[in-house]
């Protein structure tokens, strides 16, 4: 299927990806932007991931699908005025990290069937369109949530869509997605984030950071560049998940401190043999 008119909401780090992938799989002829800032607009036609821009109004009523990457706070909002535009045969998507909000939300919408709940399991520190990437998708997962409350056309569209892209599909309700989401990516922003605020409090002289910073400590703290406005709304809007997790991660980090505290080597290495057993699991 090739769709004549895409809508992307928000031309950054992952509609920007998404448009790119849809013009190279020719799933699209037109690609439009809805931007809130001119800035990111300009960006994105200088870089040829979109090909006009439009208000949203007009833009929805355009397209045949319009897909949403916004912080997830105000895609509740966006996503519900989309929506009350929209008739029986366009489809919506968002690709937010929360999905709970958003579906309990839209649970009773006239046209709750042209909605589709989906989480591509990608992304990376950066932001804004110059932050989009070729082939940004394959072999990743995506997630869909709530896929018997949508149309099996739409659907069928947005898998054909994913599964082309180069991703998995998985299927999850929204409550259990948000869940799984603060164990296996929200921890690791929040932790990335804590980590460079210690070491930014403790290493008051920035040339020994860059002097000594290793691989092991860049790729921990990468996540720390991740942009907060994106972030925030993301922690708040599953806070309950986070801090249960957030608890958890507390909970191990005093195990670690009382092995030191206690010169206990043997508890120290088996805290460590028991964090080895990840490796069953990510490899």
């Amino acid at each position: 299927m090739m769709f004549d008119n895409v809508t992307i909401v928000g031309v950054g780090l992952i509609s920007g990806s998404f448009a790119l992938a849809l013009k190279e799989k020719g799933f699209a002829k037109n690609i439009i932007g809805v931007s809130r800032t001119q800035a990111s607009i300009d960006k994105a036609k200088e870089l040829g991931i979109i090909d006009e821009a439009l208000p949203m109004e007009e833009a929805v009523k355009k397209s045949d699908f319009i897909y949403v990457a916004i912080p997830v706070d105000v895609t509740v909002p966006v996503v519900t005025q989309i929506m009350n535009l929209i008739n029986d045969k366009q489809i919506v998507a968002d690709a937010g990290s929360t999905k709970y909000a958003l579906c309990k939300s839209l649970e009773d919408h006239p046209k709750r069937k042209r909605f589709v709940a989906t989480h591509p399991m990608w992304g990376t520190e950066y932001s804004g369109p110059e932050a989009a990437v070729r082939d940004a998708f394959k072999g990743r997962s995506c997630v869909i949530c709530e896929k018997e409350k949508s149309d099996r056309d739409a659907v069928d569209t947005i898998e054909n869509i994913y599964k082309n892209l180069g991703m998995r599909i998985v299927y999850m309700n929204a409550e259990n997605h948000d869940i799984h989401a603060a164990y296996v990516s929200h921890i690791s922003h929040i932790t990335s984030f804590a980590l460079a605020n210690t070491v930014l409090e403790k290493e008051k002289e920035g040339d020994a950071i860059f002097e000594l910073a290793g691989g092991g400590f860049e790729s921990t703290v990468r996540l720390a560049k991740s942009n907060p406005s994106m972030w925030a709304p993301i922690f708040m809007q599953n806070r309950e998940n986070v801090l249960d997790v957030l608890n958890e991660h507390i909970s191990q980090l005093r195990k670690f401190k009382a092995s030191l505290e206690k010169e206990n080597l043997d508890y120290l290495t088996e805290l460590m043999v028991n964090a080895n057993k990840i490796k069953k699991i990510i490899e």
